[in-house]
């Protein structure tokens, strides 16, 4: 299997603080890793390394076959991301939210009206996001992330503010609607059993440091916990 992404010595300092510490792996095309760790250990920040938005400090990262950051422009327009931002102009609606970046990505009109409806928001579309519940601001940033059918799909704690209901609603998206071979995934998360029973591979860091990497079918939701004690 082709890989996706690559990473050798991954460190991301600020200054003097390490936050990320000789990370190595591979991820090859269709899987999902499923990053755990207790806040701080090193998620987001990985995540942002991998959607091109934060330059590593040292080792290499290749993603969707590209060096970062030297290469980022090639994969940039590649990858889908949902952070803890939701990348939101809350004075806008939801519908012009996504033609913004619908012209950004040369995606046509009509998969706006798509995942409006996918996401249960056709009926509010055209009101300020600045008047939407904190689950309705997730999922039009769900849309938002998919819009352009990513190859590699990045999540940050994906189902936070999102109701059982909702969660179920936008399952098919967050797991990848494409009608191909599966979307490559990286997801953080903090539910051991719900984590592992949709990875391929399970990561955990503790410290900025890998303190488990191994298919997911390896490791337990008890190895998992302990990455919190």
């Amino acid at each position: 299997m082709t890989p996706v992404i690559e990473l050798s010595g991954l460190g991301r300092a600020y200054g003097d603080r390490a936050v990320l510490r000789g990370v190595t792996l591979t991820v090859a095309a269709g899987q999902t890793l499923v990053v755990f760790g207790p806040n701080g250990a090193g998620k987001s920040t990985l995540l942002r390394i991998l959607a091109t938005l934060l330059r590593p400090t040292t080792g290499t990262v290749r993603v969707l076959g590209s060096t970062l950051p030297g290469e980022a422009w090639k994969a940039r327009g590649r990858i889908g991301l949902l952070g803890h931002e939701p990348l939101l102009y809350r004075e806008l609606s939801a519908r012009q939210n996504l033609r913004y970046h619908a012209r950004l990505h040369q995606v046509d009109p009509a998969r706006i009206e798509q995942l409006l409806d996918a996401v249960g928001l056709a009926r509010r579309a055209d009101d300020p996001v600045s008047t939407y519940s904190r689950g309705m601001v997730q999922r039009a940033a769900v849309a938002r992330a998919v819009l352009h059918d990513p190859e590699l799909l990045l999540l940050d704690e994906p189902r936070a503010n999102l109701d059982p209901a909702a969660t179920e609603h936008l399952e098919p998206l967050l797991r990848g609607e494409r009608g191909g071979p599966p979307r490559t995934r990286v997801i953080t998360s903090h539910d051991p059993a719900g984590g592992l029973a949709e990875a391929d591979l399970a990561l955990g860091l503790k410290g900025g440091r890998t303190a488990l990497f191994a298919p997911a079918g390896d490791v337990t939701a008890a190895e998992i916990g302990e990455l919190y004690r």
